[in-house]
């Protein structure tokens, strides 16, 4: 009796070596390059999948400009996130999984200035020429909503007034914290990017009228050392939980 028991408590605890081995075995490093932009809600995503996983993930962050020349010129990770527009521009290019994007957020572009500094009314596009036109400096991205800003002022009819004023450094860079150190007196970036940060004073989105949005996207890459627990990834990015995480960082979810 004894050794029939013994002989069960052996082929139990063999069972349980063998399972957790395998576990070991299959756990994955998934490796994702991704922008600045949705760093807060991404880091909270990354932190649930690998709990329920049991895989880890490595970020890397750039600016989405920078993302698309460093994977262009033959960078490479399991999963890409960036704006829509730059997915779609390197999977044309060969570069990632044809019919891998995944949409899961998209943001509004923000204003922003020093706390020191009184506010000026932006809730209207009239206030907001205004506020461009009175400030010393104006701060914007190298990336989307530095673009779509440049041309913005164009339709303004403001931009020869404030070009010279412009400050806008490589992408990447965080114009929260170019305000924050006083090398602007106004600022204008993603929300996501500019809502948390300290020694500013966000004033809130564009006037509707004027507003841009860009959604951020994810996909496979063409040389993913982990293409299926990239897949699975992808589908933590669209997930009830994520879509929480992504709210509280002041973008939106993308169903």
């Amino acid at each position: 009796m004894k050794h029939a028991t013994l002989r069960a408590t052996v082929r139990r605890s063999l069972a349980v070596v063998a399972a957790l081995g395998c576990c070991v075995a299959t756990a994955a490093e998934l490796h994702v390059f991704a922008p600045n932009a949705v760093k807060e809600p991404l880091e909270i995503i990354v932190a649930r999948f690998e709990k329920s996983s049991g895989h880890r993930v490595v970020l890397r962050w750039a600016g989405t400009e920078a993302i698309t020349k460093r994977v262009g010129d033959g960078e490479t990770a399991d999963v890409v996130v960036n704006a829509t527009q730059n997915i779609e521009k390197l999977t044309a290019d060969g570069k990632l999984v044809d019919g891998s994007r995944t949409d899961f957020a998209r943001s509004a572009i923000g204003v922003a200035i020093p706390e020191s500094l009184p506010r000026p009314d932006i809730a209207s596009v009239d206030g907001l020429k205004q506020a461009l036109l009175a400030a010393k400096s104006v701060a914007i991205s190298s990336g989307t909503s530095g673009r779509y800003l440049l041309k913005m002022f164009d339709r303004l009819a403001i931009r020869q007034q404030i070009e010279a004023k412009l400050v806008q450094p490589p992408s990447g860079a965080q114009i929260g914290e170019i305000i924050a150190r006083g090398e602007a007196e106004l600022g204008f970036q993603q929300v996501s990017e500019l809502v948390h940060v300290p020694g500013i004073r966000y004033l809130g989105p564009l006037p509707p009228e004027i507003q841009n949005y860009t959604v951020y996207s994810a996909a496979i890459h063409r040389q993913a050392l982990q293409p299926g627990v990239a897949k699975s990834f992808l589908g933590a990015l669209r997930e009830a939980e994520a879509a929480t995480a992504i709210g509280q960082s002041g973008m939106e979810p993308v169903r």
